[in-house]
């Protein structure tokens, strides 16, 4: 179902977050894949809604191994995640061992998961991932069910959720040339298809308390984000006339991927009085970036189809 790791079951997973979140028994945000930490890239990172903390994963579709062992702990001390997940087709029993030692000598707030992937099937169906949680903290489900009692993360995200189901609601009735709605998720962004292959249109609730508006390339390769990013960027006069306003261009310093995106600053899903301004502005935002897009879509196929994977 995956032939790599990095370039198929990565981006599947910070775009499928809710299934690990079940699993685990928690709600949480994947915000980012190849995450630098020092001179290295860490799987996904993200946060724990429930327990208001970071959260990391590293994936491995292969039995664990030390090497994956440490990188756990290196991107665990580099990012400052207390919520760690470590995701393998098959956990060694020392391994597994180590993780629950792990949760024993940390603090309470610390959190060590190993997580068995595997895929089901019944019938002639197509293939169903499988997470089972093999490591885990001491009374976790007791823990969880006193964070989300108690913590204003999970209400959060709550929060999202609703937001998102009256976007897409909008966008159904003012514009339903869009394509597939989706389903409203309890998470800072939603994702949608976009104009050209390995594209996305996403609009979110940026870090900092504003918010934005995106098209975000990741074909999977970084050398192809860069020269198609390159290539838009070349005709941005183009670009930002048709919508209307200059968009920054923004190759991402660190990652794989690149945007182009459009701000609104001061905005954050608290500001429950602001949400009608929101969604005006993000409905405002999708119809102008896709205009904008549609006015070099052909230089685009063009561009493509002198690329070697064309």
């Amino acid at each position: 179902m995956w032939a790599s790791e990095p370039r198929d079951f990565t981006p599947w997973l910070l775009d499928n977050a809710e299934r690990l979140g079940r699993a685990l028994g928690i709600e949480l945000e994947l915000h980012a894949a190849e995450h630098p930490v020092g001179g290295y890239s860490l799987d996904l990172i993200g946060q724990d809604l429930t327990n208001d903390a970071v959260l990391m994963v590293e994936n491995q579709l292969e039995s664990t191994d030390h090497t994956h062992l440490g990188q756990v702990l290196t991107y665990a001390a580099g990012t400052g995640a207390t919520t760690i997940v470590w995701i393998a087709t098959s956990f060694r029993d020392e391994h597994r061992q180590a993780l629950d030692w792990l949760n024993e000598q940390t603090g309470e707030d610390t959190h060590f998961f190993g997580v068995v992937l595997s895929l089901v099937r019944i019938g002639t169906s197509a293939p169903a991932p499988l997470f089972d949680v093999v490591a885990k903290p001491n009374d976790w489900q007791k823990r969880v069910r006193s964070a989300t009692r108690t913590g204003s993360a999970s209400a959060r995200s709550e929060k999202y959720r609703s937001f998102w189901a009256a976007y897409l609601g909008r966008q159904a009735i003012e514009h339903s040339e869009w394509g597939r709605r989706g389903t409203p998720q309890p998470a800072n962004w939603m994702s949608f298809g976009g104009p050209f292959p390995g594209t996305q249109i996403n609009p979110s609730f940026a870090q900092g308390g504003r918010l934005r508006h995106e098209l975000y390339i990741d074909r999977g390769n970084g050398g192809a984000n860069l020269a198609l990013f390159e290539f838009l960027r070349d005709r941005r006069e183009t670009i930002d006339a048709a919508y209307g306003q200059p968009l920054e261009f923004d190759p991402i310093e660190g990652r794989r991927a690149c945007r182009i995106a459009t701000y609104l600053d001061e905005g954050t899903i608290d500001d429950e009085d602001r949400w009608t301004t929101f969604l005006d502005w993000f409905l405002d935002a999708g119809e102008r970036m896709r205009r904008a897009l549609a006015t070099v879509a052909s230089d685009v196929r063009s561009f493509d189809s002198t690329q070697p994977n064309a």
